[in-house]
């Protein structure tokens, strides 16, 4: 299924990027562990993660990547290109949490012909607020270019 393309032209700063919501929870801990073989044991040992300093265990830095990436990939579209992207990893997400992804147009400009989306990105759950801020710089297709 093909995803709805924007256009440069039709984005607006302040616009929501449409996001989503993971429930942290024991099973997730374990497939991200698994599937990303980061078996730090304050990702999946609660007394490890409490000796370490940590209230308990938390979800790794690759989840939490991958799932603000998602807002935008799911945003952009086919023809939308992920130039550059950062976050900052400042709070946790742990079992019980559910950690909510979101982002909104922050600027739009055209740069050596390219046509620029500047967005906010990030996740927050409840417990923390927002935990890891985020800057994601996407270029999209121009109606001109496409006419």
């Amino acid at each position: 299924m093909k995803r709805p393309q924007p256009y440069w032209e039709d984005v607006q700063v302040g616009d929501d990027l449409p996001g989503f919501e993971l429930e942290i929870n024991a099973k997730r801990v374990f497939l991200q562990i698994s599937g990303s073989q980061d078996w730090y044991p304050v990702h999946h040992d609660p007394e490890f993660a409490r000796e370490a300093g940590h209230q308990d265990v938390f979800m790794n830095t690759g989840l939490t990547q991958a799932a603000l990436v998602r807002v935008v990939t799911d945003w952009m579209g086919d023809e939308g290109f992920l130039r550059k992207f950062y976050f900052e990893m400042r709070r946790q997400h742990r079992p019980g949490d559910v950690m909510a992804c979101k982002g909104r147009v922050a600027d739009k400009y055209v740069q050596d012909a390219r046509h620029f989306v500047e967005c906010e990105v990030w996740a927050e759950n409840e417990r923390e607020g927002v935990t890891t801020p985020g800057r994601a710089w996407v270029i999209l297709p121009s109606r001109e270019e496409a006419a």
